[in-house]
């Protein structure tokens, strides 16, 4: 059971899955939010900062996939979509507008909880290259990323916003410039525990990843794909701490 009380914020129009999720990870350790809805998604954070919502892609109204990209414009909260069986599509354009992970309907709670603490896990983990943790400042082709605050800039100076999954790819790839990395290699960089969503859409990953940069897609110059092995940060890197 967990003892830092992190707080979930569950926003579902199904008021017997929010009771049961709320009683279920209230039972094992976490402040529990609840709202029906992106009315009231927005009362929740304006009340309180969460440390995760888990949201329904399915809403009245203003859909999940709609108030995940909103959340994400502002916030690098970890968001765990709920999305419909088997559908692809939903998991898929949830990863591209910003959500950490994804679980289908219905699901057991056990499978859940494992998600959030998973997902929790990773946002709070220091960067994996034991050798750069002193590190904070990444300069590379214009782009500047502080390793603290999870500040992206761009070379004009705007601050671009990156989710969790975003920072821990980019920090990969920052901590090995010039290796090509297998998908498995990121993967297990990464610190995933729960691989397999994430090892299929790595791709949606490296896709956001580079739209953040401002990359070409044809013809991308710093995050590169080699062909039949795996993806390389082609731009010199510059480190400080």
């Amino acid at each position: 059971m967990t003892t830092t009380q992190e707080h979930l914020l569950i926003v579902d129009d199904d008021a017997d899955i929010r009771q049961l999720l709320r009683q279920y990870l209230q039972e094992n350790g976490y402040r529990v939010t609840t709202a029906a809805d992106g009315k009231g998604l927005r009362a929740a954070l304006a009340a309180g900062h969460p440390d995760l919502i888990i949201l329904d892609v399915m809403l009245p109204g203003e859909d999940g996939i709609s108030l995940c990209r909103a959340v994400r414009a502002r916030s690098e909260v970890p968001i765990i979509m709920l999305t419909a069986r088997g559908d692809d599509t939903d998991r898929i354009v949830g990863l591209e507008v910003g959500a950490d992970d994804y679980v289908p309907k219905p699901f057991n709670p056990r499978e859940l909880l494992a998600r959030v603490k998973s997902v929790l896990r990773r946002a709070k983990s220091l960067p994996p290259n034991l050798q750069h943790e002193e590190l904070r400042w990444f300069r590379f082709a214009g782009w500047s990323l502080d390793a603290v605050t999870r500040d992206l800039t761009a070379p004009g100076g705007v601050v671009v916003p990156l989710s969790a999954t975003e920072f821990k790819l980019l920090r990969v790839l920052l901590d090995h410039p010039g290796r090509v990395l297998t998908r498995d290699q990121l993967i297990e960089l990464m610190q995933s525990r729960d691989a397999g969503p994430f090892d299929r859409a790595l791709d949606v990953q490296i896709s956001r990843l580079r739209q953040r940069l401002g990359e070409d897609a044809k013809e991308p110059a710093i995050i590169k794909t080699v062909r039949g092995q795996g993806y390389v940060l082609a731009a010199a890197v510059h480190s400080e701490s």
